[in-house]
């Protein structure tokens, strides 16, 4: 049965209406859509605009219809039912209706559906809460310039060699086997000797075509339409390019509009592997013309130095392509990965690779900066020796690092993805904004300064990504703030913080517990790390789209009082790390509690074996303590800003005077201030470098898709984990069941849970939960079944369906 709402609010009962194929693209305006079609009668749709239908195995479908498609974003919309946020939602071929199936049976009482984006309702008002945080902007960052900038030209004339092989060049299996074009622009230092490093760019989700007359867009149809041209997204980031090729570069800007015209219904993970396989496709293509007598790229491209940078949903893009280019048995040398404003739907990790995240601290789209759990997830997953950071762009917005998605300087419609412009901290009169020209100035000069220090060795650049705070001029006025891990060679991990130790106690603290996620994502009696239901507040614990209940970025989260009782966290070193002369810094990251209010600093105290001490305020080296600017624009109450975002502390310890740095027993951390709270993670003794970068040696796990009966009580349902290699140490991987996309309820409920592969191992099994009934069904149901976060392996194909098969007679 369908529960519809009529104009005049009764619910009414119909026939199950059918369901279009499910694709398309939509974005947000928070607006309920009224939708009456030639194939659904009065008596089956209303005015709101949407459907509930009550599923066979006792969960609900929630379609909505929009009168219009909304402009295209790379962030995945959600379904908010009655002002809260249900899920993400499937979209349609004609981008006029998204769907939504939930086991919260809740929804069949629905009065209003609407869109919602990262947590978000578009468009509703509402009076802000107080925040618990103090107002103000975070202290500066005391700066080191730099004597080199990375975003000046270099000795070598930038020459084109742009290709183009057509609309439908090849296919891509993970776009369901259709077709997309092979086109991109080849940015060549002119006259340089040799193979030169090569750098692949890969842009995100945009309306693919556009009619240059009407001005109108179009992100249905590949190729474009009769009157609709493509918009170039591949040709927004020429003043990058040109810096990079100008200092020897071959930089290849990849075009992705038939996977933008695509991903929403033809893939299962929104596009990730289809646009990791066009880079390959590409990569290919140059190792064909590297070779290839008379071409103009013959002998010009070093194969073996590879970097790859990926826009939005480019940068899961390119994390996909550096997975894909390790499973081959000749891998191209792929030395460097660069996530810009990215998604992360899937939570794969890519150990071995050099790695920079950037998160523009006003983006509208992609708002949640979920980016950010490429970083957290690949911490400790896999022992490595390459440096990674994450930097947040303060002032920056999503879309101005494109030249053709800014107003102004694009060729076909663009906009600025923050809204409202009159948001007193990005909003575009915002003194505290950085302009489309800033902002790729700013972005040219951590982009090129990355791969020159990742791929070309130039170490002046290491201090933009160490956590040191270096700065170039042509960065301007922007402020950066760094999460820095050091190779492994280079760092001691004194206490990670993730979870109890031995070498550490917490005591004292009104609370003093291990967190994660987010109040609704936790399971019975453990710690949240935040409560609000506005995860674009919290980057590191927003729920990833295809993996919502599996935890995430766990971290110590400490309060206290007056009340407290002589609060602390200590951390005992052992007999073979006494003696710190070798590391430079003793560093970890932190951030203010959400609830804290006021000043709140954290004391930091080396003890050595004769018990003398040397202690240091955070307060005193670091902004980490501050609260991010907030404003008070607000959707459903909630404002997007005044972030949670945990930042690298370095103490120098050529500083910490008076203390005997060759037999440290302990490093303390106590409160600074009479209240407060934070978070901590990550404590480490380090030295800056960057190490070297390979396709990763780490063993690929996959889900493979299987069909079992469902039986007449609980059961499980057994699938199949292949393994790229014999595991060299045991491995795991979080399930989560009926993941986004899938029947989702009754015989497989959705939840999470690891699974540990053992060492040696060439395959596994896991056992899905499966509760079998003696109802008949009219038919099968699939469930979307998906691995996540790994540790001690990567993902493979981290997507597979469970069918499940009504053994019922009729």
């Amino acid at each position: 049965m369908v529960r519809t709402a009529s104009p005049r609010g009764r619910v009414r009962l119909t026939a199950a209406l059918s369901v279009a194929t499910l694709a398309g693209c939509i974005a947000a305006s928070g607006l309920v859509a009224t939708a009456a079609s030639a194939e659904v009668t009065e008596e089956s749709i209303n005015a709101e605009g949407f459907t509930v239908e009550t599923l066979p195995d006792g969960g609900a479908r929630i379609t909505l219809r929009l009168d219009e498609p909304l402009p295209v974003r790379d962030a995945v919309p959600e379904i908010a039912v009655d002002g809260r946020i249900i899920g993400p939602a499937k979209e349609s071929p004609d981008g006029l209706s998204l769907v939504l199936e939930t086991t919260d049976t809740t929804v069949t009482a629905a009065e209003q559906v609407d869109v919602a984006w990262n947590g978000v309702i578009p468009g509703s008002k509402a009076t802000p809460p107080k925040s618990a945080a103090a107002p103000g902007t975070p202290k500066g960052l005391k700066k080191k310039q730099l004597y080199t900038d990375p975003a000046q030209p270099g000795p070598y004339q930038v020459e084109r060699l742009d290709y183009d092989l057509g609309d439908t060049a090849t296919t891509l299996s993970g776009l369901s086997d259709l077709p997309a074009e092979i086109r991109s622009a080849v940015y060549a230092p002119a006259a340089a000797k040799g193979a030169r490093p090569v750098v692949v760019f890969l842009h995100g989700r945009h309306s693919a075509c556009y009619n240059p007359t009407t001005r109108g867009t179009n992100n249905t149809n590949w190729p474009c339409a009769t009157g609709f041209i493509p918009i170039d997204s591949y040709l927004g980031y020429t003043e990058t390019a040109e810096a990079l090729a100008s200092h020897g570069y071959v930089v290849v800007s990849v075009s992705a509009n038939g996977i933008n015209a695509k991903d929403a219904s033809f893939t299962d993970d929104n596009g990730a592997l289809a646009r990791g396989q066009l880079v390959m496709d590409h990569l290919d293509l140059l190792a064909t013309w590297n070779t290839t007598g008379g071409h103009p790229l013959a002998g010009r491209l070093n194969l073996s130095n590879v970097g790859l940078m990926g826009h939005s949903r480019g940068g899961e893009g390119v994390v996909e392509a550096a997975l894909l280019n390790a499973e081959r048995k000749h891998p191209y040398g792929v030395r460097a990965v660069l996530p810009l404003a990215p998604v992360d739907f899937g939570r794969p990790t890519l150990p071995e690779v050099p790695m920079a995240v950037l998160l523009p601290y006003c983006d509208g789209d992609v708002s949640n900066q979920q980016g950010q759990h490429f970083y957290d997830d690949t911490r400790y997953s896999y022992a490595d020796n390459v440096l990674r950071s994450s930097l947040m762009i303060m002032g920056a917005n999503h879309n101005f690092f494109n030249t053709e998605w800014t107003p102004g300087v694009s060729i076909a419609p663009s906009n600025d993805d923050w809204s409202p412009a009159s948001d007193e901290v990005c909003g575009s009169a915002s003194p505290s904004r950085l302009t489309a020209a800033e902002q790729r100035a700013v972005g040219t000069a951590y982009m090129a300064g990355f791969f020159r220090l990742a791929q070309g060795g130039e170490t002046a650049f290491l201090p933009l990504f160490d956590g040191t705070n270096g700065t170039v001029p042509s960065a301007g006025r922007a402020e950066v703030y760094a999460q820095a891990q050091q190779p492994g060679s280079r760092r001691l991990d004194l206490a990670p913080l993730e979870g109890p130790a031995e070498n550490v106690s917490v005591t004292g603290f009104d609370l003093g517990a291990y967190c994660y996620s987010v109040a609704a994502r936790v399971r019975a009696g453990d710690t949240p790390c935040s409560a609000t239901t506005a995860t674009s507040k919290v980057p590191h614990w927003t729920p990833a789209t295809f993996a919502p209940a599996v935890p995430i970025s766990p971290v110590l989260r400490l309060q206290w009082s007056a009340a407290s009782v002589a609060p602390e966290v200590k951390v005992t070193l052992g007999p073979g790390e006494w003696n710190v002369t070798r590391y430079d810094a003793l560093t970890f990251r932190t951030a203010r509690d959400e609830t804290a209010v006021g000043d709140v600093d954290l004391a930091v105290t080396l003890t050595d074996k004769n018990g003398a001490t040397a202690t240091v305020r955070v307060g005193d080296l670091s902004p980490a303590l501050t609260p991010f600017p907030s404003s008070a624009n607000t959707s459903n109450g909630i404002s997007r800003l005044g972030k949670t975002w945990l930042r690298t502390v370095r103490v120098p310890l050529a500083t910490l005077t008076g203390v005997d740095l060759t037999s440290v027993r302990t490093v303390s951390v106590r409160p600074a201030t009479a209240t407060g709270g934070a978070y901590l993670s990550d404590l480490t003794l380090d030295s800056p470098a960057v190490g070297g970068g390979v396709a990763t040696s780490a063993v690929a796990v996959s889900l493979a898709d299987a069909t079992v009966a469902e039986g007449d009580g609980p059961g499980v349902a057994t699938m199949r984990l292949t393994l790229s290699g014999k595991l060299k140490q045991a491995a795991t991987v979080q399930v989560q069941t009926a993941a986004s996309g899938s029947s989702s309820a009754g015989q497989v409920p959705a939840q999470s849970f690891p699974v540990t592969i053992p060492k040696g191992a060439t395959g596994a099994t896991i056992e899905v939960p499966l509760t079998g009934n003696t109802a008949v069904n009219t038919a099968s149901l699939r469930y979307k079944i998906t691995i996540s976060a790994p540790v001690g392996a990567v993902i493979g194909d981290g997507f597979a369906w469970l069918t499940v098969l009504d053994d019922d007679a009729v």
